[in-house]
């Protein structure tokens, strides 16, 4: 059998220009990034279809090491709906070098359901995330720089916010010292490194609207606090000018295909446990203002990606979802039922009953929006009849169908009929309510989220996140919404427990200020935002021969 990276190695890819044509760019939209790759212009001299397409957003259950294929249905859908005549782009998310040299893999699909070239995709790309990393680190200098010139702006160096970043997982700069060597070498201070993907950058460059948008979000950036507790921002810096030319070609969304030659745009890729976890405003729109259908996703299970893409991003986007998809894998929900790794091959309905509660609670979640839902079975060969027809009993107790594809050995066409209930679903009169107002207090969001996205009891803030609270208050900072850090792996804030847990308390630890994206994280359970490295991470197992043709990439 072969592998993704083979699969996707023999494809058959079209030239750029052709993809962009049949999308329906012109080719001064497009600049080219070789053969198979480009960034689409941000001009606003073009106009573009007011009337935008539907809006299909894929989610999952929680994540397990047996795997759901959330990326590859996405695609495998896209493709399918284009078999069935339907204009569709995609939008997802760039993938981050920490999963792809660590442990989770990269984030093109698989089998036949993949966006190509998936080795570039997968590695440097165009170049956005290594932006994004200079971009960040130009601020750490420039703001350790004021510190060693005199400190004018009154810094308190205990106080600062602004990490350096890093787009791979490294557990030994989560905790660092920098200034040292003497007085010619900076301010000593405590520092310490998060991944790329964790920065307020990222964030907001998935969230900008244009240019401008992004320069006046950088400028709203909090880097830190003056002794007095006022706090400092990128204005106050005075170098957002700066920090936006180093994004200025970052935040072009990318422009690639399917190994069916459906156009997907991928751009931006906040991870969902730490961040909003969702591609940007701008891929999504302009795959809404190009084509007919849009099938999107978003990071992680539903109670992380998909609650963040409806309450966080949706308003930015100004287009609600006509269309929710679920994705599933019997060996998943096994998992979430108690059976080991090694086990998931065997028939076992008990276990299955079990794991079935985590769906259920996806399903509650996003049924609560008013978007037709429907799930998507991601079948694997050990998969049994019984099996499967236990899901579809379990999915109709909640008014909702499940539909079985098979789109990693078939591509779109394991996916038509999840397809066709996605067209019909799409035409459906829809009554989208958000999960909470703005106006509401931060405490009652946490306990909204928690409550009916996790199925928690409640939520606990500790002293410091209290404390917090009460600051930003002062700030004018409370009625931001959330977004929420925590495991993905879990619907609690604790990584083992899985399946549905009842009665559970989600531990909120501290907030981190967002200003520029417009959010305020709060961070539960023990969710770090610099990952570290497995016992055996993937980049053991890649290799390159010398006609460049590499292997083990998935």
């Amino acid at each position: 059998m072969q592998t993704d990276i083979e699969i996707a190695q023999a494809s058959d890819i079209e030239p750029i220009m052709k993809i962009a044509e049949n999308a329906g760019l012109q080719a001064h939209e497009i600049e080219p990034y070789g053969y198979d790759k480009a960034k689409i212009k941000l001009d606003p001299t073009v106009t573009r279809k007011s009337d935008l397409g539907k809006l299909i957003l894929v989610t999952s259950i929680n994540p397990t090491p047996a795997g759901e294929g959330k990326s590859t249905v996405t695609v495998g859908l896209a493709d399918a709906l284009s078999l069935a005549g339907k204009k569709t782009m995609i939008a997802l998310r760039e993938p981050s070098l920490g999963p792809v040299m660590g442990m989770k893999g990269g984030a093109t699909g698989g089998g036949y359901a993949q966006v190509v070239p998936m080795a570039d995709i997968n590695l440097h790309f165009t170049g956005d995330f290594h932006a994004l990393t200079s971009a960040h680190d130009t601020l750490a200098a420039i703001l350790d720089n004021s510190l060693h010139q005199g400190n004018p702006l009154n810094i308190d160096p205990r106080r600062i916010l602004w990490k350096r970043v890093l787009d791979i997982n490294d557990r030994a700069l989560r905790h660092v010292t920098v200034g040292l060597g003497g007085p010619t070498s900076g301010v000593p201070r405590e520092d310490g490194f998060d991944i790329t993907v964790a920065s307020e950058l990222m964030a907001i460059l998935t969230l900008s609207t244009d240019l401008m948008d992004l320069k006046a979000r950088v400028e709203r950036i909090v880097v830190g606090y003056t002794y007095d507790k006022a706090p400092v921002t990128v204005k106050d810096l005075g170098v957002a000018g700066a920090i936006t030319v180093l994004l200025k070609d970052a935040i072009k969304p990318n422009l690639v295909q399917t190994l069916a030659h459906t156009p997907a745009i991928i751009h931006g890729g906040p991870f969902a446990n730490i961040a909003q976890g969702t591609n940007s405003v701008l891929a999504t729109k302009t795959a809404l203002q190009l084509a007919d259908y849009a099938v999107t996703e978003a990071g992680f299970g539903a109670d992380l990606g998909g609650e963040k893409f409806l309450d966080v991003k949706v308003p930015i986007l100004g287009k609600t979802p006509d269309t929710i998809v679920i994705v599933a894998t019997i060996r998943a929900l096994k998992h979430h039922g108690g059976v080991l790794l090694s086990e998931l091959n065997h028939e076992n309905i008990a276990a299955l009953k079990t794991g079935l509660e985590n769906l259920g609670q996806h399903l509650t979640a996003m049924g609560r929006y008013g978007v037709p839902v429907v799930v998507a079975i991601n079948r694997f060969t050990a998969d049994t009849e019984a099996e499967l027809q236990e899901i579809q009993n379990y999915v109709h107790l909640f008014g909702f169908e499940a539909y079985t594809t098979e789109v990693w050995a078939k591509g779109g066409a394991g996916a038509e009929e999840l397809a066709a209930a996605v067209i019909e679903k799409a035409d459906q009169e829809s009554d989208f309510t958000p999960l909470y107002e703005p106006n509401d207090e931060a405490v009652d969001k946490l306990n909204n989220i928690a409550q009916t996205i996790y199925g928690a009891a409640k939520i606990e803030l500790s002293a410091k996140a209290s404390k917090q609270l009460a600051e930003f208050k002062q700030h004018g900072w409370d009625k931001l919404p959330i977004i929420m850090a925590k495991t993905q792996y879990s619907l609690s804030d604790d990584a083992k427990q899985l399946g549905a847990p009842k009665d559970f308390i989600i531990h909120v630890r501290e907030f981190v200020p967002k200003l520029g994206a417009g959010f305020l994280v709060a961070m539960t359970g023990s969710v770090l935002t610099m990952p570290g490295l497995p016992k055996h991470p993937a980049a053991f197992d890649i290799d390159i021969d010398e006609n460049g043709v590499i292997t083990g990439l998935f």
